[in-house]
C-alpha cells in the first residue's frame, strides 16, 4: 500500500480538477479534437479524472487499469472502423495513458502512445495542463492522419467535448 499516493488521491477532488481544466480549457480541448478529426478517420475522446475512489486505490488500481475500465464504460471501442482513441489523465497521479482500438493499436504500437504520454506528462509537471493535453491531441492525429487518411464524409461516431469523471 502507498501512502504517498492514497493521500494524494484523497486531497484531490473537484478544486484540484477546476484549477486545472477551466472551462476555458475543457472548451479548447474540444475544438482541438474537433479540428483534429477533420484530418483523420479516427475518433478521439479525452477523459480527465480527479482522483480514483477508495476502493480501488486501496485495491491498487493502476492508470492504465482505470484507462481500461473508461475506454469500455465510453464504448471508445464501439466505432464502425475500430478507430477510436482514448486519452485518460488521471489528475492525482499526474499519470496519462492513451488505449487505442485494435485497428489504431495494430498500427502504431504502445512505444508510440506511451512518447505521447511522457510528453503530456512533462507539461503536467510544470503546470500546463490545458497545453499537454492540446499537444496530445495533435500527436495523436498528426499519427492518425498518417496511417488513416479520412474517407469521404465520415460521421463523428463520439462526442468531442472532454469527459471530466468525479
Amino acid at each position: 500500500m502507498d501512502l504517498k499516493r492514497i493521500m494524494q488521491h484523497l486531497s484531490s477532488g473537484r478544486a484540484a480538477m477546476r484549477r486545472a481544466f477551466p472551462q476555458r480549457a475543457l472548451d479548447a480541448i474540444e475544438r482541438a479534437i474537433r479540428e483534429a478529426e477533420v484530418r483523420h478517420a479516427g475518433q478521439i475522446r479525452f477523459a480527465v479524472e480527479a482522483a480514483l475512489d477508495l476502493p480501488p486505490l486501496l485495491a491498487g488500481q493502476t492508470a492504465r487499469g482505470r484507462a481500461i475500465d473508461v475506454f469500455s464504460q465510453l464504448r471508445v471501442w464501439d466505432t464502425e472502423h475500430n478507430n477510436g482513441v482514448l486519452i485518460y489523465l488521471l489528475l492525482a497521479d499526474r499519470d496519462v495513458e492513451i488505449v487505442a482500438d485494435r485497428g489504431i493499436h495494430a498500427r502504431l504500437g504502445a512505444e508510440t502512445w506511451e512518447a505521447i504520454c511522457r510528453e503530456m506528462e512533462a507539461a503536467f509537471r510544470n503546470g500546463q495542463f490545458e497545453a499537454g493535453v492540446l499537444a496530445g491531441i495533435h500527436a495523436v492525429g498528426e499519427h492518425l492522419a498518417r496511417h488513416f487518411p479520412p474517407r469521404g464524409e465520415k460521421p463523428n461516431e463520439m462526442p468531442d467535448r472532454p469527459v471530466v469523471l468525479q
